[in-house]
């Protein structure tokens, strides 16, 4: 039997609620233990903060208009990083001494594969002085400079939960966060993955625009199911060229916008993009050759019983929540940089051809090595 390798895993997600923290031990390839998770929430001056932040970062030359502000902001976050992660040892009493790992994916404020460029704010090399641990942080740089996306980058974990469930395969696993995202699965143990549209992100922004209703997000789908979904918005939506352009593909935040819903209600407006949100889902399904026999929902988006029962219906395939094989849904993507960090540590590849494009699986991050 191989070593194990136990490593933490940090993301803080396009939300910007907070910093999810994990901790698993594996081999790098077929061995996973999960051991805890621990989710910090930003206060709300934080999130605040991200949040009006990331409005400012357009394109790359802003990143060097507001260089300041990063630096800024980047050593509050790593401080938040780092509570994130004593905290998560306190849970589960366990020692840091037994942690041989840390895998820091940061918070994403630019991306663009076009440019070649991407930005998460979390410092690598302080943290690591911070903990006296390795760290491996800025997984997305060596897959743009090999010609892939630099996204998405959790399918390799994807793989390895196939296995340890023993799902039957063709299988999809779709994680619905900020951007939703599929890793499909074949029997031939290939992997497709990409950004099929909007997850979360569009339906928060319009909650949170609205200062008197100081609602973060659509618990449940509430909002949703008290709205009518505008065809006409939804068509509109869909006209754009990425949803018929051929995978590998990914996209940011930035690609998403307002304008369509602004004569909308708030219910109406709500309803749609959450319809907007299922239907690009489902519409992404077409791209795989066999039609899978089970859809796996993670991220937080899974937990809203409308886009859940929308994404059941209309693709009429057996659409499940992770947690019902005792998997919290919430904490995939902080265990699979955890898992990322482990495979970059032993120079195994993170990211393939059929997942971001890239010309050849290639590994990446930066390691920082412990004095």
């Amino acid at each position: 039997m191989k070593k194990l390798i136990t490593s933490i895993g940090l993301m803080s997600g396009t939300s910007c609620d907070g910093i999810d923290a994990s901790i698993i031990k594996s081999d790098g390839e077929d061995e996973l233990n999960l051991i805890g998770d621990f989710f910090l929430p930003y206060e709300e001056k934080t999130m605040s903060r991200i949040r009006r932040f990331k409005e400012k970062i357009d394109k790359v030359l802003d990143l060097e208009i507001n260089k300041n502000e990063i630096i800024d902001l980047e050593e509050e976050i790593t401080f938040l990083h780092l509570k994130a992660i004593n905290l998560l040892l306190e849970k589960l009493k366990i020692n840091k001494s037994e942690v041989n790992i840390i895998g820091l994916h940061g918070h994403t404020i630019f991306h663009s594969f076009q440019e070649k460029k991407t930005k998460q704010l979390g410092d690598g090399k302080a943290l690591s002085k911070l903990t006296g641990l390795k760290v491996i942080y800025n997984f997305r740089e060596n897959d743009l400079k090999n010609g892939g996306q630099g996204a998405p980058l959790v399918p390799i974990f994807h793989k390895l939960l196939q296995k340890k469930l023993q799902l039957k395969m063709p299988v999809v696993f779709v994680n619905i966060g900020g951007i939703s995202n599929l890793t499909y699965l074949d029997i031939n143990e290939n992997m497709i993955s990409f950004d099929s549209g909007p997850g979360n992100f569009l339906i928060d922004k319009l909650l949170q625009s609205d200062s008197q209703n100081k609602i973060q997000y659509d618990k449940d789908g509430k909002i949703a199911f008290q709205g009518c979904v505008d065809k006409k918005i939804i068509d509109s939506y869909l006209s754009d060229p990425y949803y018929n352009s051929i995978p590998p593909k990914s996209l940011d935040v930035n690609n998403f916008n307002l304008n369509p819903i602004s004569n909308s209600n708030l219910e109406n407006s709500v309803a749609t993009l959450s319809e907007l949100t299922a239907l690009t889902i489902v519409n992404s399904l077409n791209f795989f050759k066999k039609k899978p026999q089970k859809i796996i929902l993670c991220g937080g988006g899974r937990k809203n019983k409308y886009i859940h029962e929308r994404i059941k219906k209309t693709s009429n395939i057996s659409t499940i929540c992770i947690d019902e094989y005792e998997i919290d849904g919430d904490f995939i993507e902080s265990q699979a940089f955890a898992y990322l960090a482990i495979r970059s540590l032993l120079r195994k590849t993170i990211s393939f051809p059929g997942t971001t494009g890239v010309t050849k699986p290639v590994t990446g991050g930066k390691l920082v090595e412990t004095k």
